[in-house]
């Protein structure tokens, strides 16, 4: 979980902001410049709509046109060529207020807007009864608002460009460059003790035992951290990134350069932005997997395996298997949502691809039958609990430990190291050799020879030696069983004997008794039993 510290300094960082925003004197500066989504439309049915932008100076924004999509970029590019020259030659002749004035003339039908400048007399636009129709107005009253706007903006430009107006953006440059070096200096301590603490969980997880609430705390905190981790490296571009365009925005030399800025970085930044928000949501999700998976191993049911030595390391194997198939599922899905909104972001019409993806998905159905039985069929395994990652399974004919499970296909690893990929549709039948118990099931030979209870006295004796050993009493769960004599054959006769174990222990037990009855064969000079021939011969 987040820390803390982590919280109170991010507190403390977003009241500093809140306060430095508050100042009386900061109540002039500039918003980010509004800039249209429609340049970046892909769709060219849309030439005839009736859209709308800003009309800039300085990097303002004066007023808003409204035009067809076809006329509008040359109409602003105009004005705002016309009112670029209007604003050099007012700069150059060091005019005041009274020198300019802002009017308009025309009729009902066309208005023209004119700056007069030392009696000289500048044209700019010219409005129709259209564009107040668009705003709701009569065509005087908005040719009115437009003049009044635009004297206002060059009056603006000369007050931005005075010697007192400048040293006081100057200071507030200043400090959003102090207060943006804070807040990188808390970024980077807090990154420093994350990763501090990264470094500790992930040396903890590797001494520690691997028990099944270990771990998925371990993976729990592991993605929390990630995500941290993260939030606080978008935290350190976004602080960088907005202080800089905060500071061009300050002064009307530097303010276009902002603009250029965020028009080239306003879709990529977005974009950037989905992927960000969707690897954090996946990373989210793991921990809620991860608490999720803990929260069923720590209710009733799951108690009541915890109690059972056997039935323990199942639970940690089903628990594996849940956590890799839903870790799949919502990396699947995130990323979609992801690559779908990035999509819609760069102005393509999502629509068409889904009701495509539709329509592939029905096709795809009626091919791929064989994959939708796989499919069907992982499912049942998973949630019936046939088997999981990390079992060991005979299926037709092959066997071995279960590497991999997912909806389709189960891959094994035999005994010579081979991987082996079984389609999940095609397994009928299934034997689990590591459910919940496993058997120990010992056939050890005689010679006729040999006298039959001592023969047993001393497979019983060996069993019972092994039971009560430490190194072996971990991996035996019952005591064992001798069953007696199973067979007579050519050679001897068979004692048999079970050992009930932990899972997958059965032939490291096997193996251990095997050695210990040859050592006691020879320790009781009884001799190993041999192929024997008898031959009856007849006299006559």
């Amino acid at each position: 979980m987040f820390n803390q510290r982590f919280w109170l300094r991010m507190v403390a960082i977003a009241l500093s902001l809140w306060c430095w925003w508050s100042i009386p004197s900061l109540a002039q500066l500039p918003l980010l410049p509004k800039i249209e989504l429609e340049t970046f439309k892909l769709d060219r049915n849309l030439n005839n709509t009736v859209i709308s932008a800003c009309v800039r100076l300085d990097g303002r924004c004066l007023f808003e046109l409204s035009d067809q999509k076809s006329n509008l970029a040359a109409r602003i590019r105009y004005t705002e060529d016309r009112l670029a020259d209007i604003k050099q030659m007012y700069l150059q002749q060091n005019s005041d207020d009274s020198t300019l004035e802002v009017v308009h003339r025309g009729d009902r039908n066309l208005q023209s807007i004119y700056v007069i400048l030392n009696q000289q007399e500048l044209p700019v636009l010219t409005f129709t009864e259209r564009d107040a129709n668009i705003h709701g107005v009569t065509l005087e009253h908005h040719a009115q608002l437009i003049a009044d706007k635009i004297k206002l903006g060059f009056q603006r430009t000369l007050s931005e460009r005075q010697p007192t107006w400048l040293r006081q953006q100057a200071k507030l440059a200043i400090g959003i460059l102090v207060l943006m070096l804070l807040g990188n200096w808390l970024l980077i301590k807090q990154l420093k003790g994350l990763n501090r603490e990264r470094v500790r969980l992930t040396t903890s997880q590797k001494e520690a035992s691997h028990s099944i609430d270990r771990d998925l705390e371990h993976r729990k905190k592991f993605n929390l951290q990630e995500v941290q981790q993260r939030l606080l490296q978008l935290a350190q571009v976004t602080l960088w990134l907005g202080g800089s365009l905060l500071i061009l925005s300050l002064f009307p030399q530097t303010r276009l350069w902002q603009l250029w800025i965020v028009t080239l970085i306003r879709i990529p930044l977005r974009v950037a932005i989905v992927i960000a928000v969707g690897y954090i949501l996946i990373r989210l999700s793991y921990a809620a997997i991860a608490r999720i998976n803990a929260a069923i191993n720590n209710n009733t049911f799951a108690n009541n395996y915890v109690f059972q030595p056997d039935t323990t390391r199942r639970l940690q194997v089903r628990v594996n298997t849940f956590s890799r198939l839903f870790r799949g599922i919502v990396t699947c899905f995130w990323v979609g949502i992801a690559i779908f909104v990035s999509l819609s972001i760069l102005g393509l019409n999502i629509a068409p691809f889904l009701a495509g993806a539709g329509v592939l998905g029905l096709a795809f159905s009626f091919a791929s039958q064989n994959i939708i039985k796989d499919t069907i069929n992982g499912l049942l395994i998973i949630l019936e609990d046939q088997y999981a990652v990390g079992d060991v399974i005979s299926v037709d004919n092959a066997s071995g430990m279960v590497e991999n499970l997912s909806l389709r296909i189960t891959q094994l690893r035999d005994g010579e190291g081979r991987l082996i990929t079984i389609p999940n549709s095609t397994i009928a039948q299934v034997a689990n050799h590591s459910n919940g118990w496993s058997r120990s099931d010992l056939k050890i030979p005689f010679t006729h020879q040999t006298n039959v209870d001592r023969a047993i006295e001393i497979i019983e004796r060996i069993a019972t030696e092994m039971y009560q050993d430490c190194d072996c009493r971990e991996k035996i769960i019952e005591p064992p069983q001798i069953l007696g004599v199973e067979d007579f054959g050519a050679e001897g006769f068979v004692v048999r004997l079970w050992f009930k174990t932990e899972p997958l222990k059965q032939w490291e037990v096997s193996r251990e008794f095997r050695r210990r009855v040859k050592n006691a064969f020879e320790e009781n000079n009884i001799p190993a039993p041999l192929p024997q021939q008898r031959i009856w011969l007849d006299g006559q």
